[in-house]
């Protein structure tokens, strides 16, 4: 597959024009569909593929942006796109489908195309609170307060029945990894190689996944109902989100995380040396952190603008999640076999979390020329540099982190199909 060219991430806008494009200059196997609207009234574009030979009426749902700081996934969309239409084995009875932007609001407030540095990347930040993010929001809000985006994507769901939906995900900082709603046998091996040749560090201790099942380096399973592992760290339960409504057609969910900013530190299976030490030392610095973010947010107001009543919003959000996570962090604690890379991973979560903060709340004093926004200017500036350096943190090309995702999501078909034989 070639590397695409391109060393931006696209916007909503040219998703769906480049899609129409495909889907003109290939009517008899792509089709371009409306399949909702935003809380805004924007379009949630579907691009379908037309199954080849003798139909068995599989299908396969790609989900893309659906948080909208990780904008790599419409990119690996199209490409994805664009591989079945020139080799379309994969399309043998079974028919592929793209939803190009989950959240196409979100990801107007987060206006980075082009970041240069974990700075820039973080100058125009933005990532909805839980409820507002549409796979999330069924885990976190009663069924009739659920938003536009979740509802058109579940109603997506309930008529292509996919026998595999894969959600693309990315990390601002760290390694690459896929979580599983069910086990695929033999994933680990062809997603291994992938990110070997690629030069991406495989994210074995990911804080998303803290004490889940790992059938192979880099994979995850999300434990049973009743597992205490399966709500680590998250508000969320995962399994009353949308990856798992495909679970109602026997359908299996992969998540399929690349990041923008690689870290050998996340992929070092070394022992360490003081894993419950090293946690309470993080959650130390996680509360002081946040505190100082809470002491500005304090005296900010959102006024009358939209997007900087949406940034409060997100604000509130993460300071909210950090007491408890805290908690988590100083009680039971990491695992006496922690390695260095569980223990890499959370400190890059924790880090992140009063980051993301800190860096959203700094878009709204800015606009309003409030007294405090060089003080919290100079606070992010230095968080990201001291989060870049202890990281050692090299950027992923945009090219890359797309052939990553595509060549996973391809594998994550293939072995799932192989297992049914």
């Amino acid at each position: 597959m070639t590397l695409l060219r391109d060393t931006r991430y696209p916007t909503p806008h040219e998703l769906a024009l480049a899609a129409r494009a495909l889907a003109d200059e290939h009517p008899a196997h792509a089709r371009l569909r409306q399949a909702g609207t935003s809380r805004a009234g924007q379009p949630l574009w579907v691009l379908s593929l037309t199954p080849t030979g003798r139909g068995t009426g599989r299908n396969v749902l790609v989900v893309a942006g659906a948080h909208a700081n990780e904008p790599v996934g419409g990119a690996t969309a199209l490409a994805l796109a664009r591989r079945l239409l020139h080799d379309p084995a994969p399309r043998a009875g079974c028919g592929w489908h793209f939803l190009l932007c989950a959240d196409p609001d979100g990801a107007d407030l987060h206006r980075t195309p082009r970041p240069y540095s974990l700075l820039d990347y973080h100058r125009s930040f933005y990532r909805p609170p839980g409820p507002e993010q549409p796979e999330w929001a069924p885990s976190l809000l009663p069924p009739d307060r659920l938003p536009p985006e979740t509802l058109a994507l579940t109603a997506l769901i309930d008529e292509l029945r996919p026998v595999l939906q894969v959600s693309l995900h990315a990390t601002d900082l760290g390694g690459s990894w896929v979580q599983l709603t069910r086990d695929i046998p033999g994933l680990a091996e062809p997603f291994g190689k992938s990110a070997a040749e690629l030069r991406i560090p495989v994210e074995n201790g990911a804080s998303d996944a803290a004490g889940w099942p790992s059938p192979g380096p880099g994979i995850f399973v999300i434990p049973e109902p009743g597992s205490e592992a399966a709500g680590a760290f998250h508000p969320e339960d995962t399994r009353l989100s949308t990856w798992y409504h495909a679970h109602r057609y026997d359908g299996t969910t992969a998540i399929v995380e690349v990041p923008m900013w690689a870290s050998d530190l996340v992929d070092d299976p070394a022992p360490h040396p003081d894993p419950r030490g090293a946690l309470r030392m993080l959650a130390g610095r996680l509360t002081r952190d946040s505190a100082l973010v809470a002491r500005v947010r304090d005296g900010a107001t959102a006024g009358p603008d939209p997007a900087a009543e949406a940034l409060l919003r997100a604000v509130d959000w993460t300071l909210t999640l950090i007491p408890r996570i805290g908690a988590e962090w100083t009680g039971a604690g990491a695992p006496p076999e922690a390695t260095a890379a569980y223990i890499a991973g959370i400190d890059a979560f924790g880090r992140r979390l009063s980051l993301r903060a800190a860096a959203m709340l700094l878009r709204v004093l800015r606009a309003q020329g409030h007294p405090a926004a060089p003080g919290l200017d100079r606070l992010v500036a230095g968080w990201c540099e001291e989060f870049s350096a202890r990281f050692g943190a090299r950027w992923v090309p945009v090219a890359t982190q797309v052939e990553h995702q595509s060549r996973t999501v391809l594998a994550t078909y293939e072995r799932l199909v192989a297992a049914e034989r």
